[in-house]
């Protein structure tokens, strides 16, 4: 790599193939294309397959057909999670070594039933789950080594207020707009709100937070751009940055394209798919003014 591609913008799209594109991966997709072009940066295309229970074949050859539709262009090869599994087993061992992160052998069902039997207004992260309890966080090292010896299925949660008190004070940069010199101002990151979020889930080696701070880091992304409804979680990213010693990327998160409801667009709700309204006659330039992009 030359030194001028050494120090262009880096900029990723990363969906995960758990259901079909639609116009709000559109829109970020082609925000990320945008600001690559216009600042002579590059784009990267990630798969996020991390979740083996979702992640399907024919989904992953969707996305490459949607978006090249779209007439994006990334470069190759494409970076797929499943393929870095011990990248996010090093970084997680890494954390275990820092005594920052804990075994929690917590069923769902078990953590509702401990929030419920509590108290109804239980405190909620920014998503609005209910906050982990800690009903494993003090259990004895000996006990938590005996029951992982045994299978026990468990998840590995962050040590949240130890790990805050390591890190101490942090925020990230926020741009007006996707491009990197636009205006910016600093965020106050809290991941206290989070509380002792999970790290390494049970079918899979990493949640998404630590998986996305590995791979952003793994390839050089220096502009995450995606959409408002990451912005929170954003404070979770700069914490695991910190303690893993990782580069900081800057941020723009943008404005979500909303159905008739006022909900977001999502592969849970079934909102509608770029297949199907390519089969329903649209063209790549109706989706960028669905969207209201007009360049």
């Amino acid at each position: 790599m030359d030194e001028h591609q050494e120090h262009r913008p880096v900029f990723r799209f990363a969906p995960s193939p758990n259901g079909y594109l639609h116009l709000g991966h559109a829109l970020s997709a082609l925000l990320n294309d945008q600001a690559a072009r216009a600042c002579e940066g590059r784009l990267l295309l990630r798969i996020e397959d991390i979740d083996p229970s979702r992640s399907r074949a024919e989904l992953i050859a969707a996305i490459f057909e949607d978006l090249a539709w779209l007439d994006l262009a990334w470069e190759t090869p494409v970076r797929r999670q499943s393929q870095h599994l011990h990248l996010y087993r090093e970084k997680l061992d890494e954390l275990r070594r820092q005594s920052l992160v804990y075994p929690c052998f917590c069923t769902r069902g078990a953590i509702a039933h401990a929030v419920a039997a509590e108290d109804m207004a239980w405190p909620r992260d920014p998503d609005g789950a209910a906050l982990y309890p800690g009903t494993c966080r003090e259990l004895a090292p000996k006990e938590a080594a005996r029951r992982i010896a045994t299978g026990e299925p468990h998840a590995w949660r962050l040590r949240m207020t130890e790990a805050s008190a390591v890190a101490g004070a942090l925020a990230w940069r926020e741009h007006a707009t996707a491009l990197p010199d636009s205006a910016w101002r600093t965020v106050p990151a809290e991941p206290q709100a989070w509380g002792d979020v999970v790290l390494g889930r049970r079918d899979a080696p990493a949640s998404y937070h630590l998986a996305v701070v590995t791979d952003d880091a793994a390839q050089g992304v220096t502009q995450v751009v995606r959409g408002q409804d990451l912005s929170t979680a954003t404070a979770i990213h700069r914490l695991l940055q910190h303690l893993l010693r990782l580069p900081e990327p800057t941020y723009h998160h943008h404005r979500l394209v909303l159905d008739a409801d006022g909900r977001k667009l999502s592969k849970s709700i079934a909102s509608t798919s770029l297949r199907e309204l390519r089969a329903a006659g649209l063209s790549p330039g109706d989706i960028r003014r669905r969207v209201e992009l007009t360049a």
